[in-house]
């Protein structure tokens, strides 16, 4: 069977999780949902990284050890995910025993092969984003460019990574492997960085304890960057476990924000050349949201809640509205009123809508039982069995690279083919009429229904689950496979399905009060 590994980033868990953490785990989520559809052997990991010295100094303010304040902060992480049903297979955290022998093992692996030598580091250090810095790169001397937070000069003893000695095997990996870091021009970036020449990478640090010790030095704590991204191969065995190891790794994609693309494509790379193992097949880069125009940030009060907003609009709502809103890869700006516009527009009339008209049309035309299609079929009817294939056929190629905004806009246009063939065929005229045909579009319109309920469950699990119900399907959702798409007839003619219900409700809201009420429904034909 093939396997399919994909991954998040760990999370730093210094604060709650807000929409950004969101974004990339439902992300990965629905990745991992499509390719079990597919039939693959999907492996999908996502965790926390609980190391470093932001997280020691933040333990401190709380008067708490680092342990436990890790360890309050993680089951929050672990409600979310629930909440947005997040099928993850593994859920790791960097300070379990198995998780510090891995990085160990690792670290020795490149000491051994002669990349980790001792010496002094001197210059610039981001404590909340754990990044080194050149004076080049800073704003106005003494700001760290990505968050913009004033940076400390260090002066420690320090183990460093010989990372200038794989300048050329990087640039080789990217010229020979295209497709490795994407959107492309994320690809363009990090080729240009290495270009300008890498220098060794400061690895461990002294002037803190919270973290892994350096196996041959235990003054020394290991770096947290080379710590949490070994977490990719602790769960998947590494290195006592060789048949799991060798079954998932290497992983197929890395889902990660724009901001530690460069941990990922520069300095992992680099890492498992030095330790011998194989490099990820991919790495996707993403944007960030803001908030009506502006950046998130607590001062401000902007940062958005994800359970706030699962509360108010429900789980799916949000998931949709995440990829359907920016192309993925870009970034983003959230907005109430916008999630209430794709909620009313898409979900609740486009989809919603379509799911209530067909199956009110066969209650009251053929009592809830799926007819046998009769007659010649026309251009039309042959045009939505196409459409259909071509939509499976195109999401997936789309949905495993991660393209998951091409994927639904290509899912969307199917459920306008399919409000437009209702609209053509004009059902009510043809039971007015008595042309038997009447059954054959009836069919087509609830096949239609089903192919729409294997597409969406990626993005919107729970209200797939609720299609698969409602057409009263031998499976659930979750236990549909694509091999069971790839004819159209699936749905048994003689069956019964249900009569009718709402899938999305249409909302109000309220941005004065944020009050969010459900609107009075309009019946469709």
């Amino acid at each position: 069977m093939e396997k399919f590994y994909v991954t998040t980033p760990i999370y730093y868990v210094n604060d709650k999780p807000h929409i950004g953490h969101a974004y990339t785990t439902v992300a990965a989520d629905i990745i991992a949902r499509f390719n079990r559809f597919l039939g693959k052997d999907v492996f999908f990991l996502t965790g926390t990284d609980e190391h470093g010295q932001k997280i020691q100094q933040a333990a401190e303010k709380k008067g708490m050890s680092p342990k436990e304040f890790v360890d309050s902060l993680v089951p929050t992480f672990k409600n979310l995910w629930e909440k947005l049903n997040i099928s993850y297979d593994r859920f790791i955290r960097t300070t379990e025993p198995e998780h510090v022998k891995a990085v160990q093992h690792i670290f020795m692996k490149c000491y051994e092969n002669g990349d980790i030598y001792l010496g002094e580091y001197e210059g610039w250090y981001c404590i909340p984003c754990e990044t080194y810095y050149t004076e080049k790169d800073l704003i106005d001397g003494k700001l760290c460019p990505l968050c913009k937070r004033e940076v400390t000069r260090v002066k420690e003893e320090s183990y460093f990574f010989r990372l200038s000695k794989y300048q050329d095997r990087l640039l080789e990996l990217y010229e020979k492997n295209p497709h490795f870091i994407a959107p492309e021009f994320r690809r363009n970036e990090i080729i240009n960085f290495v270009k300008q020449g890498l220098k060794d990478l400061s690895i461990s640090r002294t002037s803190f304890t919270w973290g892994i010790p350096v196996p041959i030095n235990e003054k020394h704590v290991i770096y947290v960057w080379f710590d949490a991204l070994t977490n990719y191969l602790t769960a998947v065995g590494y290195p006592d476990d060789e048949e799991r190891l060798k079954r998932y790794w290497p992983a197929d994609l890395h889902l990660v924000g724009k901001d530690i693309l460069r941990f990922h494509t520069v300095y992992w790379p680099a890492f498992l050349m030095s330790a011998g193992l194989e490099i990820p097949k991919r790495v996707f880069a993403h944007g960030w949201w803001t908030v009506n125009g502006e950046k998130m940030s607590k001062s401000k009060g902007n940062v958005v809640d994800p359970f706030e907003v699962i509360e108010k609009f429900g789980v799916d709502q949000l998931r949709f509205f995440l990829f359907r809103e920016v192309s993925f890869g870009l970034d983003g700006d959230f907005s109430y009123e916008k999630l209430v516009s794709r909620i009313n527009g898409e979900l609740a009339n486009d989809l919603g809508n379509l799911f209530n008209r067909t199956l009110s049309m066969l209650k009251k035309y053929k009592k809830s039982i799926v007819p046998e299609p009769k007659g010649e079929e026309n251009e039309l009817d042959v045009k939505l069995k196409n459409k259909a294939a071509a939509t499976l056929r195109n999401i997936k190629e789309l949905i495993p690279k991660a393209e998951l905004t091409k994927a639904l806009d290509e899912i969307w246009q199917f459920v306008s083919f399919v409000n437009f063939y209702i609209d053509r065929q004009a059902p009510w005229s043809l039971n007015k009429e008595g042309k038997e045909e009447l059954d054959r579009v009836l069919y087509n319109m609830v096949e239609a229904l089903r192919f729409i309920t294997a597409f969406t469950f990626p993005f919107m699990p729970s209200s797939a689950e609720k299609m698969a119900e409602l057409l009263k399907l031998p499976k659930k959702a979750e236990e549909l496979r694509v091999d069971e798409f790839e004819s159209w007839g699936g749905m048994k003619p003689g069956a019964e399905v249900e009569k009718g219900g709402i899938l999305f409700p249409r909302v109000e809201y309220n941005p004065e009060t944020g009050e969010v009420t459900v609107a009075k429904t309009k019946k469709g034909k």
